[in-house]
């Protein structure tokens, strides 16, 4: 008579390997705020001393953090910082004996491969699913209304409290933070790839806060005329349109001007506003830049110094 583990398939095997693995690594996050609300999320123990990688949404606003581990009981969680451009969140709580996650790869990901979701939704704790990579490079518009790249789509079933909790592959490595789920849609989850987290909280660790660029223009994507961008050879068939350049800002110093549209940055091109973004680094800011703009029928060089984003 063959035993229980026998009668197993190959399947159920990987999803019980992973969940018995990384679960104990896995904690529930309690948020209690000022408005006397109070909310639940999962995160994962990243580091031997403590760290814990959640959602930003999850603990956005919160006066008071609590963390559940399976081992150790119930801590008192510090805030390290937050990122609400990419939903990520970084904590610490002091506890003995914590077991750590392995982090994976997300450059090695495919379309198809199995992916094992674990939170706790609903406040219930340390809850499975598993299902399949939909697909890859999706973008996901954050609650900052930032855009999110690089953004892995799966059909592992995402409740509300999953937020935060590991995505982890078939050899029980994370390689995406579980952040979101399209609501009026069927089976159309998302999360964070693991690399973007691990270069966020880089920089949580050491600054507690991720420092971007920014140079102070409302605009929006728009089409460019094609009869122009051909004369000035340019590749790109939308821009970033300027609406506004606000007072005092870099954009405004520079001489940008309503109806302008940025067609590069520094040589990049600049297909849209989420493009824009994305090139204004931190290591841009204080730094004389050049944007390749179209105004009418004429292509202009300008150059601007791009500042700190205000509120960081």
């Amino acid at each position: 008579m063959r035993s229980e583990a026998d009668a197993l398939d190959a399947y159920s095997r990987t999803v019980t390997g992973v969940a018995e693995s990384v679960s104990p690594s896995v904690v529930r996050i309690q948020v209690a705020n000022s408005r006397g609300r109070d909310g639940s999320g999962s995160g994962f123990i990243f580091t031997p001393d403590g760290f814990v990688l959640t959602n930003s949404h999850v603990v956005h606003g919160a006066t008071r953090i609590d963390v559940l581990t399976p081992d150790s009981g119930e801590f008192k969680a510090q805030l390290i910082g937050e990122d609400p451009d990419t939903d990520l969140a970084l904590l610490r709580i002091d506890a003995p004996v914590l077991r750590t996650v392995r982090l994976g790869d997300s450059r090695k990901i495919r379309v198809g491969q199995l992916v094992v979701a674990i939170g706790n939704p609903y406040g219930f704790q340390y809850t499975v699913t598993a299902g399949v990579v939909s697909a890859l490079g999706r973008s996901l518009r954050s609650q900052s209304g930032h855009l999110i790249e690089d953004v892995i789509q799966t059909d592992a079933a995402l409740n509300p409290g999953n937020s935060g909790g590991p995505l982890v592959n078939a050899s029980g490595e994370v390689i995406g933070v579980n952040t979101a789920t399209i609501l009026p849609a069927q089976g159309l989850c998302f999360a964070i790839s693991i690399n973007t987290a691990q270069f966020i909280a880089s920089k949580l660790i050491r600054h507690g806060a991720v420092r971007r660029s920014y140079i102070g223009v409302q605009a929006q994507t728009a089409a460019l005329n094609r009869t122009i961008a051909r004369h000035y050879e340019i590749k790109t068939t939308t821009g970033a349109l300027v609406l506004a350049a606000e007072p005092g800002t870099p954009a405004q110093k520079a001489g940008l001007q309503e109806g302008d549209i940025i067609v590069a940055l520094e040589g990049e091109p600049v297909e849209g506003v989420d493009v824009l973004h994305r090139l204004l680094t931190e290591e841009k800011i204080g730094v004389s830049t050049r944007l390749t703009v179209l105004r009418g029928a004429k292509r202009l060089e300008l150059r601007v110094i791009p500042g700190v984003r205000p509120g960081q």
